[in-house]
Parts: C-alpha cells; structure tokens; sequence
C-alpha cells in the first residue's frame, strides 16, 4: 500500500507516573493524521504542527522502533495509542501495525489503553484479552452522537455511531474491559438533554463498564479557524454563534454545564455506568496484584 512514510526515532514515549488520563504511563501513535474528517478535531491544532491532517501517514520502521523503546523502559506501564491518530484507520486493516504493535505490549508486559472511532477494534479481541491476562486493558470507542445522520455532518468519513456501538457490545460480551468517549460534547449540536441521555441509554445497552465526557469542546488555532468553516457549509449561523458565546476562549464548556452534568451523573449513577475518570481507573486495575500495580503509578 502505498502510503507516505515518515520517519521518526521514537515511538514510545517516555515514562509518565501517574496519569490522570485512563492512568496511562506511555504514549504510542503509530500513524501520523487521520481521515475521519471530524469538523471538530483538537488534533488540527497548531501547536501539535501535523501538516495536512486529512492525509494519513505511517512512521517508517515503526515496529522495529516500537520494539527498541519497549526494550529500553525500565518500567512496564500503560500504553496509551488513539491520542492524536486513530490507530483503527482504514489502511490498518491490511496493514496490521496496530495489532502487531499489540502484540509487542504483550510480549513485553505492558498494559494498553485503546481509543478509536472505529469497529475494527474488534479484530484485535484475542490480543486485549492476552493483554488482559496479566496488565490492565482499556479500550475506548469514542462516540459524540447516537444519530447516524446527524454524526455524518460532524463526522463525515467515521464509521457510523450505529456501528461503533456495536464494537463496544462486542468488546464488552468478550469480557474486555471497555466503554465510551462522549468527547468532544459540540455547544448548540450535541448537548442537549435529549442526545445526553440517549447517550446514557445507547452505551448502557451495550454492556460497556463506562461513559465519560467533559460536557464541553476545545478551540484554539488552526482547529477553531477549519471548525467555523465547517459549521457556515453545514450549519449556516451556528459560527457566530460561537463567536457570541465564547470569542477566542479555549476551553468551550456547554451551556448550563452544571445541570446537563448533573443530568449525565444521576443517569449514569441510575444504570450502574462508571463516569468518573477516578473511579474507571479504579475499575480497570481491579483483579491485578498489587505488587503488579505498582509498577503502573507512581
């Protein structure tokens, strides 16, 4: 296939104790950009300097520099991948460098924290379940919106909601620990109470261990300019909106925060849904040694 490769001397990042991000130690990202086309995408943002986003890109040797950093860490840990690049992209299923770097944190002990869009996570079910065996698994699937047509305005080129669902049910029935990312939450499209709860109920019918959502979007360079343009083709109005309500801020909480988040906790609370980032992370290291988990905090 033939995708631009570009290179890159470390994959692996360097240990973080104590993470409150799924209590992840390691950052991977095996591709560079992405081409879900989300309007709203963080990963745009100037200061992360990913030229053409749209286009994605595999980092040259990838398994082999994957190997040597995992080889060189003096702490086993948590390896987060899905952070500025879904690492379930449509050229990984015939280039399969996520799952062999999968297969990699297993051969050397390290626990793993996923997040994608997409339903072609559920290929990878053995190697979370290896994984699971003797780390801490956490596979997230991230979905803003239960409304297909709605997600294919905001979401052009991502796999349908419908579908992703599904993923989670999947992952779920085969005993993975795993749960849902409603982030971002989109001011004036997809906060209402309405979308809220059908999010509680739609995650609830899949089995998943958790929802969790800051209730709110970011907006700085680069990412707020292609956002507006994207909300004037699509939704006429709705970027002087923005303008009104939140200038040049960069965190956009959503408005009556406070009531939406109470409507999200009880709802949460009421079908036995995990939504504290606190309490997932509790969740996750449950069953594991704790000599074991000592290694993975501080």
């Amino acid at each position: 296939m033939g995708l631009e490769r570009v290179p890159a001397k470390t994959i692996v990042s360097g240990y973080s104790p104590g993470s409150q991000w799924f209590g992840i130690n390691y950052n991977m990202n095996i591709y560079r950009g992405c081409c879900h086309g989300c309007i709203y995408c963080d990963s745009r943002s100037a200061c992360y300097g990913v030229e053409d986003f749209d286009r994605v890109r595999i980092k040259d040797d990838a398994l082999r520099i994957i190997r040597d950093d995992l080889r060189r860490k003096v702490k086993p840990g948590i390896v987060g991948t899905g952070a500025m690049s879904d690492p379930y992209n449509p050229f990984e299923e015939e280039l399969l460098l996520t799952r062999h770097a999968l297969e990699l944190l297993a051969a050397y002990g390290f626990g793993a924290s996923v997040t994608t869009k997409s339903p072609l996570i559920t290929r990878d079910i053995d190697l979370f379940r290896e994984i699971g065996e003797q780390s801490p698994i956490l596979c997230m699937v991230t979905v803003t919106t239960p409304d297909d047509r709605l997600a294919a305005l905001i979401e052009p080129h991502a796999p349908p909601p419908s579908q992703r669902l599904q993923a989670v049910k999947e992952l779920s029935q085969a005993g993975v620990f795993a749960g849902v990312l409603l982030n971002p939450v989109l001011p004036f499209l997809t906060d209402s109470e309405e979308n809220l709860l059908a999010m509680v109920q739609a995650v609830k019918e899949t089995g998943a261990r958790f929802l969790y959502s800051s209730l709110g979007m970011t907006l700085r360079m680069n990412q707020r300019d292609h956002y507006y343009q994207k909300l004037e083709e699509r939704f006429p109005g709705l970027a002087d909106r923005y303008r009104r309500t939140y200038g040049d801020r960069y965190w956009c909480a959503i408005p009556s925060e406070k009531k939406r988040w109470g409507l999200f906790a009880r709802e949460c609370d009421r079908l036995g849904l995990l939504y504290r980032m606190e309490d997932i992370i509790a969740a996750s290291r449950a069953g594991y040694g704790s000599q074991q988990l000592s290694f993975f905090q501080e």
